[in-house]
Formats: structure tokens, sequence, C-alpha cells
């Protein structure tokens, strides 16, 4: 785990009166520095937290970041696979770094912004193809993870803080969050047990989903779409994979929330798209 600083950029002068969160699963954060670059000058959130990022902490392309006025960065890498980062303008104290189900896989981190309010980064495994624990223990440990997170999750009550939740959580839960509920039953990320555990999970802290407090369920939304499509915005056969919840007491602070889709279309584009929430600050 690092802890990374750098000189504050002119961008950090003044406080801002809200925050823009972004959340991505970059899937290789080295493989996709001139599309990163493209969405920070565009996009320009204050806080943002990569999935996927598939690289040694003493490896990582720090520069970049700091050009772009990103003074304080976390960072929890692996690599060639998985690992988080968050990055902020304003100072991150870290808060937590959990080892999900006893593995050292470079999961989550948790960064404690300057008001108390913990943003928590994970990145939930895929599950492998078959959706059987007799038969993928891929799956298995997915539904592994995402107990373990429930258990934590209902333990934040407890602590009186103000808790965002972000990142890949690999399990598009509603039937709007794919393109053919039918036809995905039987597909890892949509299955009932997945999109039921992910329910529980939302409902053990009482999270609200902040994207869809502004899209409402009955409409498609999507945040991924496979490499396997030879048309993938044509054909649109996409699934909501990322998210960012807010507990209760943050939710009157929502503003705004987009998922970035043309940054799928852009040159070595990855597979998941952004996704920003905008809060009002106090």
């Amino acid at each position: 785990m690092t802890a990374k600083k750098t000189v504050p950029s002119k961008k950090t002068a003044t406080t801002p009166r809200q925050l823009t969160l972004a959340t991505w699963n970059i899937n290789s954060v080295r493989a996709r520095l001139a599309l990163m670059d493209g969405f920070l000058r565009q996009y320009n959130p204050d806080i943002l937290c990569l999935q996927e990022t598939k690289v040694r902490d003493d490896e990582f392309p720090h520069d970049l970041f700091a050009q772009h006025g990103y003074a304080h960065r976390l960072i929890k890498g692996q690599p060639g696979y998985n690992g988080v980062a968050i990055f902020g303008r304003m100072p991150l104290e870290l808060a937590e770094a959990k080892q999900l189900v006893g593995r050292d896989d470079k999961r989550h981190v948790a960064a404690r912004l300057p008001d108390g309010t913990v943003i928590h980064n994970f990145y939930v495994p895929a599950g492998g193809d078959i959706p059987d624990v007799t038969k993928n223990d891929k799956f298995a440990h997915k539904l592994d993870v995402l107990a373990e997170m429930t258990a934590w999750s209902k333990a934040l009550k407890t602590k009186g803080r103000q808790h965002i939740l972000v990142g890949d959580l690999n399990i598009a839960p509603l039937e709007s969050d794919v393109w053919s509920h039918k036809q995905l039953l039987d597909v890892v990320s949509h299955t009932p047990v997945e999109t039921e555990g992910l329910l529980k999970l939302q409902a053990s802290h009482g999270w609200v989903d902040a994207v869809r407090h502004f899209t409402p369920a009955s409409e498609k939304l999507y945040s991924w779409w496979s490499y396997r499509s030879p048309d993938w915005e044509k054909a649109d056969k996409g699934r909501r994979l990322d998210h960012v919840w807010v507990s209760q007491d943050l939710a009157p602070r929502l503003k705004a929330a987009q998922v970035a889709k043309a940054m799928r279309g852009q040159e070595k584009a990855s597979d998941h798209a952004p996704v920003l929430v905008t809060l009002k600050l106090d």
C-alpha cells in the first residue's frame, strides 16, 4: 500500500461547493494512459476510483495523475490483475484495506475525506463462466466475497460515519440493468443468486443507489459492453456492473449522476465506462 503525495495544482486552491466522484474499471491503467488523459480533461472529477489497475505499486504511472492535480493517492496494486486506487484533490487518509475471504487480492481500499466521509472502492470477482459453485471455484469465491461484504456492510451501521461504496461489483441487479433479463438469467453477473445477494448487500446498510436515484428502474442503463461484440454500440447488449452507493444521510446531497458511455467508444477503450456522481457539500 502506498499513499503518494505531490504538490497540489491550482485546481486545489479553492474548496468546491460540490464534489464529483468517478469510478472506473480501467482494465490496466498503464495500457490506457491516453484514454485516461482524455477522460480527466473532459470530466475532471474531484475523486477518482479505479479498479483492475493491474500494476505493482512501485510501477504505478503517477505522473499523469499528478499533472491533472491529484495530489493525494491511495494505491493498492498487483501485477497483471486486480488492483484498486483512489485519487483526490483533497487529502485522503487510509481508512481500511480489506483482505476479502482471507485472500490478499487487492480488491478493496477505503479513503477518509477531511469531513469524515469514507469512500470504499471495491472490485468484486467476475466469477468465471459457469454459475455453479460445485463446478466453478471462481463462482463460489465470488459468492463468498459477496457474503463477507454484506456482513461488513451491516456492521457499518454502528460506526456513525457517512459512507460511499463504489466499484465494479460485477453484478447487474435489476432487470433493466441488462439488455435481456430472460436471456441472461443463467449468465454469470445476472443469475438470481447474484442479484439477490447484491440487493441483500445493499439492504444491509440501507445503501442508496446513486445512479438509480436519478434514472428510474424502468429505464435501461448499462456501464459495460463486451469486447466480443463486433459492433457494441449498435447491438447495445450491455450490463450495469459498476455502481455508486451512498449511505442514507448522504442521499439528500445527491445532485447528478451519469455513465460516461462515450469513453467506451474511444481508441483502446476499457470494456467498462466510467460512472460519475456529484454531491453537494455542506
